[in-house]
């Protein structure tokens, strides 16, 4: 049996803890940028509306995203690119003209979630529950897959 040994000096950091002061706060502040990043994705569907934009190649037409996520309402659509707009993941490209011309991308804060999300997919692909019965017939956890991490296809 092995157990683990801590040491009673310094603390040294931790991965994944920031050595910053905001990082030792007790309760939620809407400073802290864990709390920036969950509030630019929150609501069901944004994290979709990022991946349409994040697959370029360039400004996508409300009507691309739309038909790109069929079964998403006009409305939460709607909302959902005020939302990443008004964050400043995303950017409102209006072309002058008759009818006006409305295009959306990613800013560059919106490119850089890109990693992000990525990381979001593998911790809740490793913590997803499996399926009644047991084995979901792909590797178990802790094994390896023996090939390279293909990106997600979220």
């Amino acid at each position: 049996m092995t157990h683990r040994t801590e040491s009673r000096g310094a603390a040294a950091p931790r991965p994944g803890l920031p050595d910053a002061p905001l990082a030792a706060v007790t309760e939620p502040t809407p400073g802290c940028p864990v709390e920036i990043t969950l509030d630019a994705l929150r609501g069901r569907w944004t994290t979709l509306v990022v991946r349409e934009l994040l697959r370029g190649p360039g400004p996508r037409s409300y009507s691309e995203l739309a038909a790109a996520l069929p079964a998403l309402s006009d409305k939460v659509l709607a909302d959902r690119l005020a939302h990443l707009v008004d964050r400043g993941v995303a950017e409102r490209i209006r072309t002058a003209g008759w009818p006006p011309a409305v295009r959306y991308e990613l800013s560059p804060r919106g490119r850089a979630l890109g990693p992000v999300l990525q990381a979001l997919w593998d911790w809740g692909e490793g913590a997803s529950p499996q399926p009644p019965g047991g084995s979901s017939g792909g590797p178990s956890r802790g094994s390896s897959q023996g090939s390279p991490r293909q990106p997600a296809e979220w």
